[in-house]
C-alpha cells in the first residue's frame, strides 16, 4: 500500500468513528484525525515496505533476485545420469566453499542419479530438478517439449552447454581372443556383441552412431552403413532395455565377445579394481552430455541464480579435472587437464552428433518406428 492510500484509508476510517461518536466541532475532529495520521507514518515506517518485495533492488539500483536479497540457505536439486556421481561429489563441495565465501550464502545440493531416459521421465513427471546434467541431448530436448526448459538452452553454456564428454569403448574378453581392434571387426561372422535397444536405451543410441560413423568417416555411403550395421546387429543374440542389462548379461553371465560402453565407466572401473580389457577404436563418436537449467523449476524455486553459478563452475579447470579424473574427456583444455587426458588413447577420426543433423534428425532418422533400426531388425 502507498503512503497515500494510508492517509486517505485514514481519513475515512476516522470519518467513521466520528459520525459515530458525533464529533460535530472541528478541533475535536481535526485532533482525532492527527492522531491517526500520525500512527499511520509510525506503522509505514516500520514496515518498511516489507509486504511488497517484487521491487526490491540492490545497491546499483538493478532488481534484486530472491536468492540476492536475503541471506537465507539455498537448496539446489541436481539430476543426472549415474556415472557422473563420482566427479559431482568432488566437485560440489568445492562450489559450496567457493559460494559460502563469496556470497556468505550455505547451499546444499540434493542429487539423484540414474539411467539417462528415466532421469528425464522423472523430471518430466514432476522430478523439481533445478539442474539436469544427462547423457544425450535428446533427454534434454524432451524436457524442453514438456514445457519445462525454455528453448535455446544449448547455448547458454559453453560449447553448446556440452559439460562432459566420453568416446566409445569396445569390451572384449581377456586377452581378446577374438581379435576385436576395430568396428569392422563386429561385423565378422562368429563374433557376438552384447548392446542394449536404441529404442529404449540413451547409450544404445550412441553404440549405433559409433557403429554407422565408422562406415561414413571412412568413405562409405549411406547403403554401405546400413549393410555394415545390418550384420553387426544380426550378431546381437538379445537386445537389452538398458546398458546396465547388457553389462550384467556380458560380465556375469559370460555372454558374447564383446560390450561396447562409454570409456569413462571402463576407466572408474578400472579405478575400483575391475580389471577389464578395451580398445578404443581409431574412428569414434564423440559422446556429448549436455547440461541445462530448468526454467520452469528454478523461477519457482528462486534458484537461478545460485543454479547458473554452479553451472558456470562445471566448466572451470577445477572442475574440469574432476571430471577428468574419472575418465570423462575434458571440454575444457588446460595444462592440468590436458596431462589427465593425455594418458586417454588418441582418436584419429572423431564424429559427432551434429554431423548427423543433431538429435531431432537422428532420432527421426534411425529410432521412430518405421525407421532405420525398425528396418535393420526385420532383416535380423
Amino acid at each position: 500500500m502507498s503512503f497515500w492510500q494510508l492517509i486517505l484509508e485514514s481519513g475515512q476510517i476516522f470519518i467513521r468513528i466520528a459520525k459515530k461518536f458525533r464529533l460535530n466541532s472541528v478541533k475535536s475532529f481535526l485532533s482525532l484525525f492527527l492522531v491517526g495520521v500520525s500512527l499511520s507514518l509510525a506503522i509505514a515506517a516500520c514496515s518498511g515496505g516489507a509486504g511488497d518485495t517484487s521491487g526490491s533492488t540492490d545497491a546499483g539500483g538493478s532488481a534484486a533476485s530472491p536468492v540476492a536479497a536475503n541471506k537465507q540457505d539455498v537448496k539446489l536439486t541436481l539430476v543426472s545420469f549415474a556415472v557422473t556421481k563420482v566427479a559431482h561429489d568432488a566437485i560440489i563441495p568445492k562450489f559450496v566453499e567457493q559460494w559460502k565465501k563469496e556470497r556468505n550464502q550455505n547451499v546444499t545440493v540434493e542429487q539423484s542419479y540414474g539411467g539417462s531416459g528415466s532421469q528425464t521421465r522423472a523430471v518430466i513427471d514432476g522430478l523439481e530438478a533445478d539442474i539436469v546434467h544427462l547423457a544425450l541431448g535428446l533427454d534434454v530436448g524432451n524436457i524442453q517439449k514438456a514445457g519445462l526448459i525454455e528453448s535455446g538452452w544449448e547455448k547458454e553454456f559453453p560449447n553448446n552447454s556440452i559439460v562432459s564428454k566420453s568416446v566409445a569403448a569396445l569390451i572384449t574378453r581377456p586377452g581378446n581372443p577374438k581379435g576385436l581392434k576395430t568396428w569392422a571387426d563386429l561385423g565378422k561372422d562368429g563374433v557376438q556383441l552384447i548392446t542394449a535397444d536404441p529404442k529404449t536405451s540413451g547409450i544404445a543410441r550412441w553404440n549405433f552412431l559409433a557403429l554407422w560413423n565408422s562406415v561414413i568417416k571412412t568413405g562409405g555411403g549411406e547403403d554401405k552403413a546400413l549393410d555394415f550395421v545390418t550384420k553387426v546387429y544380426r550378431n546381437v543374440p538379445v537386445l537389452t532395455k538398458d546398458a546396465r542389462e547388457a553389462t550384467d548379461i556380458f560380465a556375469k553371465r559370460n555372454q558374447g565377445d564383446a560390450l561396447i560402453n562409454y570409456e569413462n565407466e571402463v576407466v572408474l572401473a578400472q579405478q575400483k579394481g575391475e580389471k577389464l580389457d578395451y580398445v578404443i577404436p581409431d574412428i569414434n563418436i564423440s559422446i556429448d552430455n549436455p547440461i541445462a537449467i530448468v526454467d520452469k523449476n528454478v523461477d519457482k524455486h528462486g534458484t537461478r541464480e545460485v543454479a547458473e553459478a554452479f553451472v558456470k563452475f562445471l566448466y572451470t579447470p577445477e572442475a574440469q579435472q574432476e571430471f577428468a579424473k574419472v575418465g570423462f574427456r575434458p571440454v575444457e583444455e588446460t595444462p592440468r587437464t590436458k596431462e589427465l587426458a593425455s594418458k586417454y588413447p588418441k582418436v584419429k577420426n572423431l564424429g559427432t552428433v551434429q554431423d548427423y543433423g543433431g538429435w531431432d534428425s537422428v532420432q527421426k532418422k534411425f529410432f521412430e518406428d518405421g525407421a532405420i533400426f525398425d528396418k535393420i531388425q526385420t532383416k535380423r
